[in-house]
Formats: C-alpha cells, structure tokens, sequence
C-alpha cells in the first residue's frame, strides 16, 4: 500500500489521503510496483484536488528523474531527500561548486534555544544525476548542531532556495517524518493492529480492512485536530489504545444516541445498575 497524508510542521495532527494499494491492475501481465501505484496515486489525487497548492515530500528513494517528472506533470512542489550514496553525481556537482565558492552558506541561532545552530548550504540549479541533466534541480543541505550532537540532511526541490527560505524548506523537508511517526506509528502501535505482513487475502478482504482502517484514522485524526470533547477523553485517559478500549467495553454494555453521548460517559462517568435479567419466557 502507498500511503499519503497531509502534515504541516505546526501540527502533530496528520489528515490521512485515499492510500493507493500495490495490486496487479486490471488488463496487467506484469506484477504492480511502487513507481506505478505513485503514477496513480498523483492522478487520482489531482483529480480529488484539482486546485489544492500541495508540496510533495518524500525519502531518497524517490528523488529519480521518472518521479519528479510525474510530479511535475501534476503541478506538485516537491522536497525529497537525497543521499550520497545514492545520487553520488549530484554531490560530485556540489562539491566541484564548493571548490570554487559557488555555494551559498549561512548558520542561523536557534531563537528558543541558543545552544542549537542551524547550518545550511544550498545550490540552485544543478543537474539530478548523470542520465538526466537536463532536469535542473535545487539542492539544500542542513545540519543541526547541538552540544555534543550532529543531526544531517539534505535534499533536492523544485522551489529556488535563498537565504530567507531555507529554513522553510528544512522545516518541510523534517516534516516527511510525521508520515513515518504521526500516520505509520499510530497505526501500529495505537490501537488500529496495521501489520506489515497484511496480504490482499481472497476477494481483497485485507485491502477492504485496509481502507477501513484509514477511514477510522481519518476520522479520529479529524477529531483530534478540532473536537475538544475528543481531546478532552483522551487526555483523561492518557493514550489512545486506552481511549479505544473503554469506547469498546461501554459500547458492548450500553445503548449510545451518539458518539458525543459516548464522549460524555467517558469523561464525566456512568451510573451502574444492578443488571436487568431476561428471562425466557416461552415455556
């Protein structure tokens, strides 16, 4: 499954997109694969958003030149890792443009921490790889630099990067990882059960799970991000696998109107009765 959502640096909270599920298509002789699920996912995406100003941010593995042409055919910004190991003749062009001061670089005090510097370097207009150099691409380097700690990075996008907006575009570029933490981690380990070792199954049941599964995370993330009640239990119960099990033992005991009435018998308590017995009466 190729997984998608829309993060944002000030926000924990993540809205989860239609996910695009790696499947043989319909009419296909050959196995699906991640590059061809992305083709489709950028249309269909396109298609549901027509209008929608988005920047696509992703690891190394998809900073190829297939790739961000199909972005590019989207109208997509873009801000995908890059490493050396990988795309050793971008690096190779930096380092050239290095050696003879072309690149640009500058370090900024952190403002709420002033023993964290933020490093950057960046070249503009620079060839991807050795194939494709005629699809110019802008390269940014950071390091953050702590006491005693080195953190590095580096990426390639499509927006000129100058010293007033490199520390945007770092900021989007770190964001990827809420896709990681905030989307992938939540669904593994809060609650949701999403394992790795899901297969389509008979008739594509697991790909049905699968969809529901996000479905439901959309919706508590929706919550999460604009429903007090929502956060209100939750901060009660102090993590989400507990939220989701008390929702479960007073759904299977009581008859809800709602989930606001729900909500409220979490967060302010239920009298219990002694219970009613049904008898059989038939006999």
């Amino acid at each position: 499954m190729l997984g998608a959502a829309i993060v944002h640096p000030a926000f924990k909270e993540v809205i989860p997109l239609s996910p695009e599920f790696i499947v043989k298509q319909d009419g296909q002789n050959k196995n699906d694969c991640e590059r061809n699920a992305a083709k489709r996912f950028f249309e269909k995406l396109r298609k549901d958003h027509p209008h929608l100003p988005l920047i696509v941010t992703e690891d190394a593995l998809s900073s190829n030149a297939p790739h961000i042409r199909e972005a590019q055919k989207y109208n997509l910004h873009y801000i995908l890792g890059v490493k050396e190991g990988d795309h050793s003749f971008l690096f190779e062009q930096v380092k050239k443009a290095r050696s003879v001061g072309q690149i640009t670089e500058f370090e900024i005090v952190d403002e709420e921490n002033p023993e964290m510097v933020h490093r950057f370097s960046f070249l503009n207009q620079v060839p991807l790889n050795e194939s494709n150099q005629d699809l110019l691409v802008n390269f940014l380097e950071y390091w953050e630099v702590t006491p005693g700690k080195v953190q590095h990075f580096s990426w390639v996008t499509d927006f000129t990067v100058t010293k007033n907006n490199a520390y945007t575009i770092m900021r989007g570029g770190r964001t990827r990882w809420k896709i990681e933490n905030e989307t992938f981690n939540t669904l593994k380990n809060q609650g949701y059960h999403f394992e790795h070792n899901y297969g389509l199954g008979e008739k594509n049941l697991r790909l049905v799970f699968a969809m529901l599964m996000m479905l439901a995370f959309l919706i508590d993330q929706t919550q999460q991000l604009s429903c007090k009640l929502f956060r209100a239990v939750w901060t009660k119960l102090k993590s989400k696998r507990a939220l989701w099990e008390r929702m479960r033992s007073l759904f299977k005991e009581f008859a809800f109107e709602s989930m606001q009435m729900l909500y409220h018998a979490i967060l302010y308590g239920v009298k219990f009765q002694p219970p009613i017995i049904l008898y059989d009466d038939t006999s």
